[in-house]
Parts: C-alpha cells; sequence; structure tokens
C-alpha cells in the first residue's frame, strides 16, 4: 500500500519500535529517541505509519516533521496523504475525516477535523505553527556530522525552536529519530542535557550487531531477544553478507555510528585502544622515575579563554622524555578558564616541572586564544618561563594534525599511565582519545597531538637509533 513492490519483512525490531510509539500514543512516555540504523523502516514506522494510525481515533491531532532535507520530510508527508487517500485506508476510516481540499499540498495537508501534519526541513521556519506531536527523523547529513556548524545549528534549532512549538506543553510528545554520528549530535545533546536534570527522553537504541552494552531498549515487554555479541538486528532483510557489505563502503567510524549507533569505533578512531591494551606502552605513574631518567619535560597546550559552560576548555598536558625517546605523558589538566585564570595555571604547572631542573618547553599552539596567552606570558611572566615559551603553528586540521600524531603512537613511541589513582585524569582522557574526531571536545587530543608533532623530530631520531623496534621501558 505504501511501498507496494516492497515485500514486507516482520521482525521483533518493528514490534519493539511500536510498542515504544503505542507508550508515545498513549501518555505512557511522552518523550522518545530512537537510534537505528538506515533502512529498517525508521521512517516508514515514525514518519508515515505513526501519524496515519492516529488520525483514525484522533484525527484533530497536529504533527510537525523534520528532516535535515525538507526534500526527506515532504517524501514522507507524500506517503501519508497516499496512504490516508487509498481505497484501503478510506474503507476502514474513510467516515473518520476527510482532507481539506483548500490545504492539500505536499508540504502540508490538513482535515476537516482540523488536524494536520506540516514537513519542515532542519533549520527552517515553524514559527506560528504548533503540534501535538513534534517528530525529528535524520536531523543531520552523515556527511555533515563533523561540522560544528552544522550539529550546532540542528542542536539550537530543535532547543530554540522545534521543541517550543508544543501546542499544549503538558501533552506534547517529541520524537527524535536518528543514527548516532558524533557525541554531540542530537541525540547526544538531549541526553546530556537529561543527565543535567532537563527534559526526560525514553531511548531506544537498536544496533546492527548486537553489543551487551546497549540500554534503552526495555519498555515494558518490549526489550533486545539477542545475547550473542554481533548477533544481527535485522537477519532477514540484512543478513551477514549484506552488514559486513555496508561496514566496509561506510568505513570503520562511519559504520560504529551509523550500524552500531556508537559515535566512534569501539577500538578507537584515530587513536587506537589496541596500542595501550594489556599493559602494552603503559608506566606506573605512581612510581617516580629517578630525574636522571629523563631527558626533559615540555607542557604542551590548546588554549581558549572563556569560562562559559559551552566553550572549549583549555587543555594541559606535561611529556617526559626518556633516554631511549620514548614520551611518557605525565600529567593533563582540562579546565574552562578567564583569561587571567588561564595565565595564572599555565604559569603554576609549569613552575613545578622548571624546579625539576628538566624544563625544556611551554608549548602554545601560535593562534586565537594562544597567541594572546603567548604574548601575555612573554611580557609579564618570569623570565624564565617567558625564556621557555614556545609558539607552535601545527598545518591542517585538527583531524590531520591527530592522524600525522597517531602514527607516533602506532609506532609504540608514546607512553600513558596504568590506571590508578596517581592518573585521575587518565580516564576522561582516553574517553576523548577513543571517541576522537567524534568527541564532545577535542581540546585534549588537540594538546596531545601539538606535543607530539613538536617533538617528532626527536621521537624520529629515537625510533631509528632502535632499528625500528621498541626499548623496553
Amino acid at each position: 500500500m505504501v511501498e507496494p513492490a516492497t515485500p514486507f519483512v516482520p521482525n521483533w525490531h518493528i514490534d519493539v519500535i511500536c510498542e515504544h510509539l503505542q507508550a508515545v500514543t498513549d501518555g505512557q512516555v511522552r518523550n522518545l529517541i530512537i537510534n537505528i540504523p538506515p533502512r529498517h523502516m525508521k521512517s516508514l514506522l515514525v514518519s508515515v505509519l505513526w501519524p496515519t494510525w492516529e488520525w483514525t481515533f484522533a484525527p484533530a491531532r497536529r504533527w510537525l516533521f523534520a528532516s535535515y532535507a525538507l526534500s526527506l520530510a515532504i517524501r514522507d508527508s507524500l506517503k501519508c496523504r497516499r496512504l490516508i487517500e487509498s481505497p484501503w485506508y478510506q474503507g476502514q476510516w474513510g467516515d473518520g475525516f476527510r482532507l481539506t481540499s483548500d490545504q492539500n499540498q505536499k508540504a502540508r495537508f490538513e482535515n476537516d477535523r482540523t488536524g494536520y501534519r506540516l514537513a519542515v526541513g532542519v533549520g527552517g521556519a515553524a514559527t506560528g505553527e504548533g503540534g501535538d506531536r513534534l517528530v525529528c527523523d535524520d536531523p543531520v547529513k552523515a556527511q555533515d556530522a563533523d561540522s560544528d556548524a552544522m550539529r550546532e545549528g540542528a542542536n539550537d534549532w530543535w532547543d530554540q525552536t522545534m521543541s517550543t512549538r508544543g501546542n499544549d506543553p503538558q501533552t506534547v510528545a517529541k520524537v527524535v529519530v536518528m543514527q548516532r554520528l558524533h557525541e554531540q549530535d542530537l541525540t547526544g545533546h538531549l541526553l546530556a542535557k537529561m543527565a543535567e536534570g532537563g527534559e526526560p527522553y525514553e531511548h531506544l537504541c537498536l544496533p546492527a550487531r548486537y553489543e551487551p552494552r546497549v540500554t534503552g531498549c526495555g519498555l515494558g515487554q518490549a526489550h533486545d531477544p539477542r545475547t550473542a555479541p554481533d548477533a544481527l538486528l535485522w537477519p532477514d532483510r540484512f543478513p551477514e553478507p549484506a552488514v559486513r557489505g555496508l561496514e566496509v563502503a561506510l568505513g570503520e567510524r562511519s559504520a560504529a555510528g551509523q550500524l552500531q549507533q556508537r559515535p566512534a569505533p569501539a577500538g578507537g578512531g584515530v587513536f587506537k585502544q589496541a596500542w595501550w591494551a594489556n599493559g602494552r606502552n603503559r608506566y606506573d605513574a605512581a612510581a617516580e622515575r629517578p630525574l636522571t631518567q629523563i631527558i626533559g619535560y615540555w607542557l604542551t597546550l590548546d588554549t581558549a579563554f572563556k569560562d562559559h559552560e559551552d566553550n572549549d576548555y583549555t587543555a594541559c598536558g606535561v611529556l617526559e622524555l626518556w633516554p631511549d625517546y620514548r614520551l611518557a605523558l605525565r600529567e593533563v589538566w582540562a579546565a574552562r578558564l578567564q583569561f587571567p585564570d588561564l595565565l595564572r595555571d599555565i604559569t603554576t604547572t609549569a613552575a613545578r616541572y622548571y624546579g625539576t631542573g628538566l624544563l625544556r618547553g611551554v608549548v602554545i599552539e601560535d593562534k586565537g586564544a594562544g597567541t594572546s596567552a603567548g604574548q601575555s606570558l612573554r611580557q609579564g611572566a618570569e623570565p624564565w618561563l617567558a625564556g621557555l615559551l614556545t609558539m607552535f603553528q601545527p598545518q591542517g586540521s585538527k583531524v590531520y594534525r591527530a592522524r600525522q600524531a597517531s602514527l607516533w603512537t602506532a609506532r609504540d613511541c608514546v607512553l600513558l599511565p596504568h590506571p590508578s589513582d596517581a592518573a585521575p585524569w587518565l580516564y576522561d582522557f582516553e574517553r576523548q582519545l577513543y571517541t576522537f574526531p567524534a568527541a564532545a571536545h577535542d581540546d585534549m587530543v588537540d594538546m596531545f597531538s601539538q606535543g607530539i608533532l613538536f617533538l617528532e623530530n626527536l621521537l624520529a631520531a629515537g625510533f631509528h637509533a632502535r632499528g625500528g623496534t621498541v626499548a623496553a621501558a
């Protein structure tokens, strides 16, 4: 009826989605997020069948639908209208309402019971329009996932425009259906707000391959029946060869988001967890290394000097060079700082390592806040610190620089501490490191990459001196 040339292939995940939508209809759930791979009937169920079904008993209900492209929102609007006008639908529910002739367009159609369905593009104007159901289906195109402007634009549009369009704030329901593309995509944005006490959302997450870590699939009797790792979501429609083909075509990172609903591959994106797994390339942060076994310390900084909660952090790391020309990341801190506090914290950190007699440099990116920080430190810092400042200009984008730095981490030239109380910063650092470039923030990774690239010549000398082998720690 909707796609007559495509045979219906039943599966448990369709029932799960329908149970969640039923819960929204019944008022059991007010807000819902669905994360699911492409081509798994998400748009057909949420944007076509659900509204046409609700109109069979609630024709006065008003619907606002959005997608990153208005053409996609209109596509589903046309499917809705054609279904409603079909002989089958009219034969079953035609006496409940009629589509009006004076407002029956592709993007908007109404019925004679005051209900309507309106399609808009994300970022489009919805001023003056209200809805009882606010639905966003794919707020950002996959190719735009790494664009801060596109993601933030979609999130701001949802916060400031779409989510304010509810006719009745006590009963309006909001549904977001999408694939995960970034830690700060609309799903991540809404879940972060919820964690801070914001509006609650039921979260239904359905990866293409089963992962025990998945949560949000347990409303009522709706649950994920899979138990074996990597079990497929819809094997009758997407068997192993089809899923594997998608994984190869998408690549590791995109497959992690679009298929597995993770913003980054399980084993890391640019930087791989395997490079530091099972104690490899780790050191004991609780054990003090004799100064005679340290060539020097370098501070590396990615700076920002605004303390608003949405701004980036200033990140500072301390790299410790060993006689075998490997780097140990000795310390990391990240904070949102006003400019005077930024200068204070740089000075305090540098002073601790200057006291060892081995501080060789303070490396600051010569851009934006870093340029201002460097100029101020040169003018106002004590001579010992001003003399250690080095303004560095890495080439290329942050992703390009990280990929260049990752060559050295892959060659076992960079060490991280073993997880322990002696390195309380490690969890946050590694979470960002392995999620990059899909992480919510990239300040620590940029700081890390900058320090490695600044010391690249030393790393190369050590690597070649060892004949391509790595000495024991």
